[in-house]
C-alpha cells in the first residue's frame, strides 16, 4: 500500500469520525432541547391543570348541532361574544414565563365576563425559534385548548398566518384536527369547513330564538397567511378570503334564508387579515382631519402600530361588497396588535379585536393600552352592540399577579412613530 493510498484512508476516517460525532452532537442537542422544552410545557399545563377553575354561570347556554350541521344557540335573550386576537403562545423553553402571562390574561377576562361564546380570530400560535424556542405549533394549540376546556367555555376560531407557518411542524389540517376532537374538547366548536372551499375552517354558528327564527349567523372565515411568494411573510404580502369563499359565503345566505321563511338574517364576521377597506377606510378619516366623513363613522380606537400600519391583504376578491349586499353587519379581525381601531364604513362595522400578545412584537410585553378583548353583544332583534375591554381594568383579577404597566405610556415607541390623534379609549 503506497503513502499516498494510505492518506487518503486516514483521510477519510477523520472524515467518518467528524460526521459521526457531529451527527452525535446534533441529535444530543436536539434531545436535550427537547427535554427542556418539554419541561418548560410542564409548567404552564400544570398552571392550567392545578389553577384555572371552571367559569360559573347562572344559565349556560348549550349549542346543538342542527339539520344544516351548522352549531345553533338558542336563546330569546342578548347573546355575549367575546373576541380574542393574537394570543401568541410560544409554547417553548424560550416563551415560557410570556405564554404564563397570556393564559393568566386570558382566564381573567373569560371569568369575569362569562361570555356566552369565545371567539379567537387568530394566531394562538407563534413556534418562531428566536422568541418561542420551537418550531412545535402543535403543542400551543393543544395548551390553548386545554386552558378553554378548564374553563368549560364554548369556543372557536379562525385561523392566523402565525398558526401554522412553512418552517412550522404541524400543518393547517394537522392543527384543524386537535380543534375538532370533541371527545377531548367538546366546548370546542371548530369546523374544518368544505373541503373543496379555500382553507381550513370556513363555518358558521347560528344564534335562533324559541321560535326558531335565525337572529344572527356568525361566518368564521380562513384569510390565510401569505401571497406571491412570500412563504416565510418576510415581505408582509399577506392574503386573503379568496374568490370561492366569498361564493360560499353567498350560497350559505341563500341557505340560511330559505331556512328563515325566505328573511335573510343578520350576520357578523370574523377573520384574522384585516381586509382592503380598513385601509380605505382609515385613509378617508385621516385625510378629513381625523374627522368623520358620509363613509366613515368612528366607533372607538386607534391606529397604534408605526407610521398607521395596516397589515390588510394585497388582493381583494369582493367579500366586503358581498357584505355589503347580504346583511352582513360587521366584520371582526386581528393581525395588527397595536391596532384597536372600531369603524362604521359604507354600512359595515369593522374592528380590530384588542390583542393578547406578549411574544411576537420587541418589547410588547411592557405595552398595555392594547391588551384586552373585544365584546360584542347581539340582541334578540339581530341588531348588535361592540366595545374593547382593557386587562388592566381592576374588574379582571387573575390567578397570578398581573404585570405593571403605564397606559398612558405611547405605543408607538414600538415603532419610533405617532400613534394617530383618534378618539381615546374607554
Amino acid at each position: 500500500m503506497t503513502e499516498t493510498t494510505r492518506s487518503k484512508k486516514r483521510k477519510k476516517r477523520k472524515f467518518r469520525e467528524f460526521l459521526f460525532w457531529f451527527i452525535f452532537a446534533l441529535v444530543a442537542l436536539t434531545g436535550v432541547i427537547a427535554i427542556i422544552n418539554a419541561v418548560s410545557l410542564t409548567k404552564n399545563n400544570d398552571f392550567i391543570e392545578d389553577k384555572v377553575e371552571e367559569v360559573v354561570y347562572e344559565n349556560k347556554l348549550v349549542p346543538e348541532i342542527g339539520d344544516d350541521e351548522n352549531f345553533t344557540f338558542t336563546t330569546d335573550e342578548d347573546f355575549k361574544i367575546m373576541q380574542l386576537t393574537d394570543i401568541h403562545l410560544g409554547a417553548g423553553m424560550l416563551s415560557v414565563e410570556n405564554d404564563n402571562k397570556a393564559l393568566n390574561a386570558v382566564a381573567a377576562m373569560i371569568t369575569e365576563e362569562k361570555p356566552d361564546l369565545v371567539i379567537v380570530t387568530g394566531d394562538i400560535a407563534f413556534p418562531v425559534p428566536y422568541s418561542a424556542g420551537t418550531f412545535n405549533n402543535r403543542h400551543s394549540a393543544i395548551m390553548f385548548a386545554r386552558l378553554m376546556e378548564k374553563l368549560g367555555v364554548y369556543w372557536c376560531l379562525t385561523f392566523g398566518n402565525h398558526d401554522t407557518e412553512a418552517y412550522s411542524y404541524y400543518s393547517r389540517n394537522a392543527i384543524a384536527k386537535i380543534y375538532e376532537n370533541r371527545e377531548k374538547y367538546p366546548h370546542c366548536l371548530f369546523m374544518s369547513g368544505n373541503e373543496n372551499v379555500s382553507g381550513s375552517g370556513n363555518y358558521i354558528i347560528n344564534i335562533k330564538n324559541s321560535e326558531g327564527k335565525i337572529t344572527e349567523s356568525l361566518f368564521m372565515f380562513d384569510s390565510h397567511s401569505y401571497t406571491n411568494g412570500d412563504l416565510l411573510g418576510i415581505f408582509w404580502k399577506y392574503d386573503c378570503i379568496h374568490e370561492d369563499q366569498v361564493k360560499w359565503y353567498t350560497k350559505q345566505v341563500s341557505a340560511l334564508t330559505d331556512s328563515n321563511g325566505g328573511e335573510t338574517p343578520k350576520s357578523l364576521a370574523f377573520f384574522h387579515i384585516p381586509p382592503v377597506e380598513m385601509k380605505d377606510a382609515f385613509e378617508e378619516y385621516k385625510d378629513a382631519g381625523y374627522k368623520d366623513t358620509k363613509n366613515v363613522k368612528l366607533v372607538y380606537g386607534k391606529i397604534g402600530e408605526g407610521d398607521d400600519l395596516i397589515c390588510s391583504g394585497n388582493k381583494n376578491y369582493g367579500i366586503f361588497e358581498a357584505f355589503q349586499e347580504n346583511n352582513t353587519q360587521g366584520a371582526f379581525f386581528g393581525h395588527d396588535h397595536l391596532n384597536n381601531l372600531s369603524v362604521d364604513y359604507k354600512g359595515v362595522r369593522l374592528t380590530y379585536g384588542y390583542s393578547i400578545d406578549y411574544l411576537a412584537y420587541s418589547g410588547i410585553e411592557d405595552f398595555g393600552l392594547q391588551r384586552g378583548c373585544t365584546i360584542i353583544t347581539v340582541h334578540p332583534d339581530g341588531s348588535f352592540e361592540n366595545y374593547g375591554e382593557n386587562y388592566y381594568q381592576d374588574k379582571y383579577t387573575p390567578i397570578n399577579k398581573k404585570e405593571t404597566v403605564d397606559l398612558e405610556h405611547d405605543m408607538s415607541e414600538i415603532k419610533g412613530t405617532t400613534v394617530s390623534p383618534l378618539k381615546k379609549d374607554e
